[in-house]
């Protein structure tokens, strides 16, 4: 059965830096000194087991004292499609919630748009590149 635990202990941490490694750096080509930043040590991190195994992860930061920025949500290629994205973001949406954050802002790759739009995010800008991959802002609001 899958779980999302927010990460506790440096293995914890490592697990979700493994996830992100395969699939930006290795599967996207993302340069490692991009996908691993400045931001991991300020950052919620959240890793997806399934089995016991590392199969997915994300993280979230606070942007001001009202606003998160969800990135790095990613699962293994081999278990995509199975609603476990859906599980982390619910999961970062709960944590965001307990924050009392009252909106989240994403990047998100174009080919992913639709997955964030059954969520309830909303795109906010034209696309532009990031790590040469197009991307599109989008928010969601917390509250009514």
């Amino acid at each position: 059965m899958a779980k999302v635990i927010i990460a506790q202990t440096k293995e914890q941490r490592d697990d979700a830096f493994y996830i992100r490694k395969k699939v930006f750096v290795e599967e996207q080509n993302v340069p490692l000194h991009i996908e691993l930043d400045e931001f991991d040590l300020e950052s919620t991190h959240f890793v997806l087991y399934e089995g016991g195994e590392p199969i997915g992860a994300g993280r979230i930061r606070l942007i001001d004292e009202t606003t998160g920025k969800i990135e790095r949500i990613s699962i293994l290629p081999q278990y995509r499609g199975r609603n476990f994205g859906k599980l982390i973001m619910e999961e970062v949406e709960k944590e965001a919630r307990s924050h009392r954050l009252q909106k989240l802002k994403l990047n998100a790759q174009v080919h992913a748009i639709p997955f964030y739009e059954k969520l309830g995010y909303v795109a906010t800008s034209p696309e532009f590149l990031d790590a040469d991959i197009v991307h599109r802002a989008m928010e969601k609001n917390l509250i009514d």
